[in-house]
């Protein structure tokens, strides 16, 4: 009976959506973060402005260009960000908020 379900549910292209899950690893840094590179920034209609940043890569920082993300509506995108974790640097990435 299952297996009769299960092939008329396949064949009528019945689904269930994909589950989006995000996993955030907090990395605490010794070294403070360079200061931000500055970025020429064109208004982009339906786009916001994923700013650049600076990513520890184990041995140092490297910097990563900005870009544009599609607008979301009624959210606002906060760009990634290095804050003060005690005696060390930590990063949180880029994130869309509820307005």
């Amino acid at each position: 009976m299952a297996a009769a379900v299960f092939a008329v549910a396949s064949l009528a292209g019945v689904h269930a959506p994909q589950a989006q899950a995000r996993t955030y690893v907090d990395v605490d840094v010794r070294v403070a973060p360079p200061p931000p590179r500055y970025e020429r920034v064109r208004v982009r209609p339906g786009y916001v402005w994923a700013p650049g940043h600076w990513r520890w890569d184990g041995r140092g920082y490297r910097w990563i260009g900005g870009h544009y993300v599609a607008a979301r509506r009624g959210y606002v995108y906060v760009g990634p960000r290095w804050h003060p974790y005690g005696p060390a640097w930590r990063f949180r990435d880029g994130y869309w908020a509820r307005r």
